[in-house]
C-alpha cells in the first residue's frame, strides 16, 4: 500500500521555522518590529494558503499577534473593517440572500435557461461571456457575484447539477474567476485599478485613459484569459447535461408564484441598484454605500424581503472576518517597512541590462505577481508604484510601461486569499475553496508561460515598448 505524504503540514512547519528565526535573530538594519511584523505576515500567509486552519481562524491569529506584540497601530491593523470593500460584502450577503429566498434566481435562470443549458460547455461559456461583459459596465467584482452566482446555482439545479458535483463546482468556479479575473482588463472594473490609477496620477502626473488601458489589456487579459477560464473548468471539471432532466425541471419554473410581489420588489431594488453601481462616476457614492443602503432596504421589518432576525444567517461573519484580516495584513506590511524592503528586494531581481526587453518585461510582471502573495492583490499598487520610476531606470521602459505591467502581475491570482470577491462567489455558491484552487493554480501557471509572452508581443506592436 503506498504511503501518502501530505506536504501542507511540512510547508508550515518549514514557515514556521522560518519566523521563529526572525524572531530570534532580527534582520540588521532593521527595527524589532520589522523582524516581528515579517513572521506574523509569514505564518498568517502560510495558513492561508494551506488551508489546514479556517481562513477566519488564521485572521483571529494574525488580529492576536499584531496586537498583542504591538507591531502597528490598532487603528491601521483593523482598518479593514472600515472599508469598503467588507461592507461591500456584508451588503452582497444580504442581496444574495434576496435573490435567492424570493426565487428571483430561479425565475431568471427559467429566463436564460433554454439558451444556455443545451450543453454544459455552452453554459459554462455563456455564462463567463455574460460575466465578461458585465465588467464594462458594473464597477464591482462582489456586485458581478452577488448579481451571476445565484442565477448560475439556480442553473445548476435545473439541469440536475446536485452541491458538490462537476458540473455545479464548474459553475460556481467559472463564474467566480470570471466575475473578477477579466475586468481587471477594465479600467473602472476593479478596485486595484483604480488604485494604480490613482496612484499614477499621484506620483507621476500619469493619466490612463478607458480606451488606451483596454486596447492594452483587454485582448490578452479579457478575451484570451475568459476562453482559458472556459477551457480549464471544462477539463478540471466535466460533467453532462442530461436533456430529459432539464425538461421535467421546467413545469415547476413556471408557476403563477414566481410573479410573486417580493421577486417584484428585488428586481426592482436590484435594477436601481444596479443602476447606481454603473453611475457611480456621476453621482461619487461609493459602490458599497449603495449596497448597504438597498440591503438595509432589504433587512426592514414587514416591508423587506430578508427577515431581520435572519441577517445573523444570510451574513457569512468567517468570511468578513478572513477580508478583514486580508486587508490589515497589507496594512502592517505598508506600516511595518515590509512592503519597502520588498520593492528593494526585487529591484534585484531586474536584469542587469536594459537590452533584453522581454527578460525586463517578465522581470517586472513577476515581482506583480509576487508581491501580490504578501501584499494580497490591492495593496500590490500601493506597494510598487512608487518604485516605478527606480523600475523604468534600470529596465530603459517608460513610467507607463513599468506601472502597467503591475495589471499584468496583479491579475494573476495564484491563491484564493488575495482576492476578497473570489471568496465571496464561493461562499454564495456553497461550494468549496477547494475547487476554486484546482483552476487558479494552472491558470496562473498558464498565464505566466503563455499570456504573458503574448502580452510582451502585443505592447511591442502597440508601440509600449521600445
Amino acid at each position: 500500500m503506498p504511503i501518502r505524504f501530505n506536504v501542507k503540514p511540512v510547508a508550515l512547519l518549514f514557515t514556521f521555522g522560518i519566523a521563529l528565526l526572525l524572531v530570534l535573530f532580527p534582520i540588521e538594519g532593521q527595527p524589532s518590529s520589522f523582524s516581528y511584523s515579517a513572521a506574523v505576515v509569514l505564518i498568517t500567509l502560510a495558513f492561508w494558503s494551506t488551508a489546514l486552519i479556517p481562513p477566519f481562524l488564521a485572521g483571529l491569529i494574525f488580529f492576536a499577534l499584531s496586537a498583542i506584540f504591538h507591531l502597528v497601530d490598532p487603528t491601521t491593523l483593523f482598518s479593514g473593517f472600515a472599508s469598503t470593500a467588507v461592507w461591500l460584502i456584508i451588503a452582497g450577503f444580504v442581496l444574495g440572500s434576496a435573490i435567492s429566498s424570493s426565487g428571483l434566481d430561479r425565475r431568471l435562470a427559467s429566463i436564460i435557461a433554454p439558451h444556455l443549458t443545451l450543453s454544459y460547455f455552452r453554459l459554462i461559456f455563456g455564462l463567463v461571456l455574460t460575466a465578461m461583459l458585465l465588467g464594462f459596465i458594473m464597477p464591482s467584482s462582489v456586485g458581478r457575484a452577488i448579481v451571476l452566482i445565484p442565477v448560475g446555482m439556480a442553473l445548476a439545479e435545473r439541469v440536475g447539477f446536485a452541491q458538490g458535483s462537476n458540473g455545479r463546482r464548474g459553475i460556481a468556479v467559472a463564474l467566480a474567476i470570471a466575475c473578477n479575473m477579466p475586468s481587471f482588463a477594465v479600467l473602472p472594473a476593479n478596485i486595484p485599478n483604480m488604485i494604480l490609477a490613482g496612484a499614477s496620477e499621484t506620483l507621476f502626473n500619469v493619466h490612463f485613459s478607458y480606451m488606451e488601458y483596454l486596447i492594452l489589456h483587454f485582448p490578452v487579459l479579457g478575451i484570451i484569459k475568459s476562453l482559458l477560464i472556459v477551457a480549464l473548468v471544462m477539463f478540471i471539471f466535466p460533467d453532462k447535461i442530461d436533456t430529459s432532466l432539464q425538461i421535467k425541471a421546467v413545469e415547476p419554473e413556471l408557476e403563477p408564484s414566481l410573479e410573486s410581489g417580493q421577486q417584484k420588489k428585488v428586481a426592482w431594488l436590484l435594477g436601481i441598484t444596479l443602476l447606481f453601481w454603473m453611475t457611480d462616476s456621476i453621482h461619487g457614492v461609493n459602490s458599497a454605500w449603495v449596497g448597504l443602503t438597498t440591503a438595509i432596504i432589504l433587512l426592514l421589518p414587514k416591508w423587506g424581503v430578508v427577515e431581520p432576525k435572519s441577517f445573523s444567517r444570510s451574513v457569512d461573519f468567517g468570511t468578513v472576518i478572513f477580508v478583514a484580516a486580508a486587508l490589515g495584513l497589507g496594512a502592517l506590511v505598508n506600516a511595518s517597512g515590509v512592503g519597502e524592503f520588498m520593492g528593494q528586494a526585487f529591484s534585484h531581481l531586474l536584469p542587469s541590462s536594459p537590452d533584453n526587453t522581454f527578460a525586463s518585461f517578465m522581470s517586472l510582471s513577476l515581482i506583480s505577481t509576487a508581491a501580490g502573495l504578501v501584499t494580497t492583490i490591492p495593496g500590490v499598487p500601493t506597494v510598487l508604484s512608487p518604485m516605478a520610476a527606480d523600475f523604468a531606470q534600470l529596465t530603459g521602459f517608460s513610467i507607463p510601461a513599468v506601472l502597467m505591467t503591475q495589471v499584468i502581475g496583479f491579475s494573476t491570482v495564484i491563491f484564493p486569499y488575495q482576492v476578497a470577491p473570489l471568496i465571496l462567489a464561493m461562499q454564495l455558491s456553497k461550494e468549496s475553496l477547494g475547487s476554486l484552487l484546482k483552476v487558479t493554480l494552472p491558470l496562473a501557471v498558464i498565464t505566466i508561460l503563455l499570456l504573458m509572452p503574448l502580452d510582451y508581443l502585443w505592447w511591442l506592436a502597440l508601440g509600449w515598448i521600445n
